[in-house]
C-alpha cells in the first residue's frame, strides 16, 4: 500500500488520494526501467525483500524480455498456480512491466487471449515494449482502474493478478468488477498479500517501516467473505509464503524504528494463492 499519510501520520485510505500515490510509485519505477537505470528498493514491493524473491522459475524467466523480470514486483507467481488452456481469455489486474501477461499468452496460445490492466501511463509503454520484444500478437494493455474493468461482461475466462488488490481502497468493488467480467465458470486467480489475527494499527500506518504492500492486505476471513458477496464458489485463500520480522529487520532498522515496536505482527502477513469460481450457471 503506498504510503500516503493524513494529519496524524497514518495512510490516508481516501481513493484518488491513495491512488495517485500509488500511481506516482509505480510510474518512477517503469521511467528507472526505462531508462536502464533500475532501483526495485523505490517499490513498494522490491526485488531483494521476502514478498518479492524467487517467484519465478530459471526456464520462466528465460521466456520473457529482462525488462519485464526487473518490473516484477509481485508476491507471488499466480501464472504457475492455475490451470491456462489453450484459446482461453486471461485478465491481469495490475499487469505492471507485464510478466504474468506475457506468461500468460505463451500458455494460451494463438488462439488464447491475454490483457493488462494497468492505471501507470510508465507501466504500460513498458509493458507494451516488453510485448513487442517478446513478439506476441496475442496481447492487450488496457489503461484503466481495476475497479472498473474497461471490459464487457462475461468477456474472461480467468482473471490473475499479483499483490495489486491489496493497494486498492475498495476491495469490495474489485472482487464485484472481477466477478462481472467472468464468464460463467470462469476462474479467479491471484497471488496477493494477506493478514491472519489482530494488527496493530502502528503496522497498518506504517508501511515504508516494515515490508511493504502490507498495510491494504485484507485479513484471510475478510477476503472469503469478500469474495462470496460478490457472488463466488469454490473459494480458497492458501498461505504461500509467511514473513517474520528477521525478513523486515533491515527496513525496519532504515527508518529508525525499533524493531520490538512491531513484534505482534510476527507471522501475521503472508503470500497467499486466493482461488475462486464464478458459478456455471
Amino acid at each position: 500500500m503506498a504510503n500516503t499519510t493524513d494529519t496524524d501520520g497514518g495512510i490516508d485510505t481516501d481513493g484518488a488520494g491513495l491512488r495517485e500515490e500509488v500511481r506516482d510509485r509505480y510510474g518512477k519505477i517503469a521511467r528507472q526501467i526505462l531508462e536502464d537505470t533500475p532501483s526495485p528498493s523505490e517499490s513498494c514491493c522490491g526485488h531483494d525483500d521476502p514478498i518479492t524473491r524467487d517467484l519465478y522459475t530459471s526456464d520462466q524467466t528465460a521466456t520473457i524480455p529482462a525488462a519485464a523480470g526487473a518490473a516484477s514486483l509481485g508476491c507471488g507467481n499466480p501464472t504457475a498456480l492455475i490451470e491456462l488452456r489453450e484459446g482461453e481469455v486471461v485478465l491481469d489486474l495490475g499487469s505492471g512491466g507485464g510478466i504474468d501477461v506475457i506468461l500468460s499468452a505463451r500458455r494460451v496460445g494463438p488462439t488464447g487471449h491475454a490483457y493488462g490492466l494497468d492505471m501507470t501511463d510508465e507501466m504500460l509503454d513498458l509493458a507494451r515494449s516488453n510485448q513487442a520484444e517478446a513478439g506476441l500478437e496475442n496481447v492487450e494493455f488496457l489503461k484503466g482502474h481495476i475497479e472498473d474493468i474497461p471490459l464487457p461482461d462475461d468477456s474472461v475466462d480467468v482473471i490473475i493478478s499479483n499483490c495489486v488488490i491489496n493497494l486498492s481502497d475498495d476491495k469490495g468493488l474489485v472482487l464485484r468488477e472481477a466477478f462481472r467480467v467472468l464468464r460463467p465458470g470462469g476462474r479467479f486467480a491471484v497471488s496477493d498479500v494477506v493478514s491472519r489475527g489482530d494488527i496493530d494499527p502502528r503496522i497498518r500506518s506504517s508501511v515504508e517501516a516494515w515490508i511493504g504492500c502490507i498495510a491494504g492486505a485484507l485479513d484471510e476471513d475478510e477476503y472469503r467473505s469478500l469474495l462470496t458477496q460478490a457472488g463466488f464458489s469454490e473459494i480458497e485463500v492458501v498461505p504461500t509464503r509467511v514473513y517474520h520480522l528477521e525478513d523486515a529487520k533491515d527496513l525496519i532498522a532504515a527508518q529508525g524504528i525499533d524493531i520490538d515496536d512491531f513484534a505482534s505482527a510476527d507471522g501475521r502477513f503472508m503470500s497467499a494463492f486466493v482461488r475462486a469460481t464464478k458459478p456455471a450457471t
